[in-house]
């Protein structure tokens, strides 16, 4: 792990502004810059550079965060790579924690295997180019194949000669130890130590990983030989694991996240020839069914995928059903067939880029609307034929995880199919109990195993109390299940949302601790002071304190938590440093390696920035400044989040009295709530 002080030095080292600067063109707006969003197709800029706070804010996406998080966004880096990335760019050495033995010898073990790759890579590569045999065998290919030296670079594509051992002895030579070279599957070893390569005589795909590290390999044979598989992939090992990659991943990461969706294709050809088109959104299974981790690699970058299939619809009808596994995970799935013969290789090829952005646009399909047309054809005359494709339908409606995604959809395969909503909703409560059942049984095998491991303790093994989700969440939501079908076979109501004014409030007074907490400000109140003849007279009093000091003697004396866990964590992020230093400090918090706490402070101070965008001044507009007006902005703040919680306060005591529940004390409450409700009201100046 790295070490606290390593990444603090990068922090205090590392400009936001010098970092985003490489990947987008800001331009100086005040003391900020801005420019075009990263992240989406904008002719207004919306994104904007803070130097000052060393914070960024996309305000189209909503994304932002400090310089770490932006090289996670945009490069899709981890925090730990992301802290590599500057630590090299501004040449701070790396320093981490003390690791046993063990831990050493596994990381310098996948270190070892991603060196050795590297390598592999880079030999291949020269092969391709520089070699007379790489050059009239591997080049000639991929040349053939229509790929330009552009895009044979991009892809670091490669080849290996036809002979036994050419790229074990060169690496071997090269000092490269011949244990890595067996554990990554480039040489083979056999008993008795004779070694030779994995991918003699085949054109290389090196496999990216999301941070653009090579994993491993796709090797694709040239010459016509019936025993050798024609594609061969890298074996399994601790760095290449094939059900948790996708190829062209790293390539297509910012555009994926850019266009927000991404097209999931088969091949590694159909990748290249989807790029070289200039559709680079595009990524491959590499002739694997698809697997959830594959899927959640897409989820990161964006929710929406389309899946495109070549013209053979026999190929079509095998592998759809795995796209099942893309509603599970949540996302918004589209189909798309090419015309028959073709396939997103020559398609591409065929067509100019206008034409397959086009196609691609205006022939992608929901995937439940394609799968209903695609097999309707041979189920429509046939009645048994039509009620298993109605519940193969109704199945994969039911992998949906959003409630309201799953009604739409019933809704339109009722219109398609011809059949009532209730039939259909039916079978979906049927196919849910199923599956509760089914997840039930699993969860009793578990407790039963769990039974039997701990069968020497004297404690019994409370399984309906300790297990959650066992026989009591069971019936429970079972018979939830069963009122909402009473009640209208799982329609969803269209309720309005309620505006949180608590969570506004709350924002309210993180904000106003964050930019003006350290600011020394002359404050007024007004004290009510009883004469001896009993009336009230109110006084007015003015001192001097810090703004922070001064919220939070109020927030103590109120006695009052943050309902909202990140603003309950900030807060007291804030307190805890303001006591031991009087000062808040702001870098800390936007370098915080809580992402949590990171992302929501630059949420907050980057909306105070956003006026810049607007460019008030240019239209001779003028907004008064905060700090003019910041004794009123802390006092109503306070004011406003007691009148909240006292409003609050005053539903749930009507409510008491409402159902008969300590009518005399609940009704005595009411009246003196009202009444500090009043004298709030008064001194915020509002109309009760």
């Amino acid at each position: 792990m790295i070490l606290r002080s390593t990444i603090d030095r990068v922090f205090e080292t590392a400009r936001v502004e010098e970092v985003i600067g490489e990947f987008v063109t800001l331009k100086k707006a005040g003391s900020n810059f801005k420019g075009l969003s990263p992240f989406t197709d904008e002719k207004s800029p919306s994104f904007m550079v803070s130097p000052v706070k060393q914070i960024w804010k996309d305000f189209s996406t909503g994304k932002g965060g400090n310089v770490v998080t932006f090289l996670m966004e945009h490069e899709h880096f981890t925090y730990p790579e992301a802290i590599k990335y500057l630590a090299k760019k501004y040449n701070i050495e790396i320093e981490e924690e003390e690791q046993s033995n063990e831990q050493k010898e596994a990381a310098d073990e996948r270190e070892s295997m991603y060196v050795v790759s590297n390598f592999a890579k880079d030999y291949y590569h020269d092969i391709l180019l520089n070699n007379p045999k790489g050059k009239a065998i591997g080049l000639s290919y991929f040349k053939e194949r229509g790929f330009t030296d552009e895009t044979i670079k991009k892809f670091d594509l490669g080849y290996n000669l036809d002979d036994w051992s050419a790229f074990t002895d060169t690496a071997i030579r090269k000092g490269y130890d011949i244990e890595y070279m067996s554990k990554t599957g480039l040489t083979i070893v056999k008993e008795g130590g004779k070694q030779f390569d994995r991918f003699k005589g085949r054109v290389l795909f090196p496999i990216h990983s999301m941070s653009g590290r090579v994993l491993g390999f796709g090797g694709r044979i040239l010459k016509a030989d019936k025993k050798a598989a024609k594609y061969l992939n890298s074996p399994e090992s601790e760095i290449y694991h094939k059900s948790k990659v996708l190829y062209g991943i790293y390539h297509a990461k910012q555009a994926i996240s850019k266009e927000d969706t991404c097209y999931l294709v088969e091949g590694y050809t159909d990748v290249i020839s989807m790029h070289q088109a200039g559709v680079e959104n595009v990524v491959a299974s590499s002739g694997t069914a698809l697997t959830p981790d594959q899927i959640r690699l897409v989820k990161r970058l964006t929710p929406n995928i389309t899946v495109l299939f070549d013209g053979d619809a026999a190929g079509i009808r095998a592998s759809i059903r795995g796209v099942d596994l893309i509603l599970e995970q949540g996302m918004n799935v589209r189909v798309l067939i090419f015309p028959d013969g073709d396939d997103p290789d020559s398609f591409a090829k065929r067509v100019s880029t206008e034409e397959l952005k086009e196609y691609l646009e205006k022939n992608s399909k929901d995937f439940i609307n394609f799968k209903v047309s695609l097999l309707m054809e041979e189920a429509e005359k046939d009645p048994v034929k039509k009620a298993n494709l109605i519940r193969d339908i109704v199945n994969s409606i039911s992998k949906i995880p959003d409630n309201i995604q799953r009604e739409v959809y019933v809704q339109e395969c009722s219109r398609i199919m011809e059949i009532s909503e209730t039939v259909l909703f039916n079978e979906l409560a049927q196919i849910s109990k199923k599956t509760e059942r089914e997840d039930y049984q699993k969860e009793q095998q578990q407790i039963r195993r769990a039974e039997r491991e701990n069968q020497n303790s004297n404690r019994s093994f409370e399984a309906k109390e300790e297990i959650p989700g066992s026989t009591s969440s069971y019936l429970m939501s079972r018979s939830q299940r069963q009122e909402s079908e009473k009640e209208g076979l799982g329609a969803i109501k269209n309720v309005p949302k309620e505006i949180n004014t608590l969570e506004i409030y709350e924002r309210e007074i993180i904000k106003i601790l964050l930019i003006y907490g350290n600011n020394q400000v002359e404050f007024v109140d007004w004290i009510e002071e009883v004469n001896e003849f009993g009336s009230v007279k109110m006084i007015k009093e003015e001192y001097s304190n810090v703004v922070s000091q001064e919220l939070y003697l109020q927030l103590q004396d109120d006695e009052v938590e943050f309902s909202h866990a990140i603003f309950q964590k900030i807060y007291l992020e804030i307190i805890t440093k303001l006591n031991i230093e009087q000062n808040i400090s702001i870098e800390e918090l936007t370098s915080h390696q809580d992402l949590e706490i990171s992302q929501t402070v630059t949420d907050i101070l980057m909306d105070d920035e956003k006026h810049i965008l607007s460019d008030w001044e240019s239209k001779d507009i003028v907004v008064t400044a905060k700090e003019d007006v910041l004794p009123k902005l802390v006092t109503d703040a306070i004011l406003n989040l007691r009148r909240v919680l006292i409003e609050r306060k005053i539903k749930e005591l009507t409510a008491e009295l409402a159902a008969g529940k300590n009518r005399e004390s609940s009704l005595e409450m009411v009246v003196d709530y009202t009444a500090l409700k009043t004298k709030l009201f008064e001194k915020l100046n509002r109309i009760l």
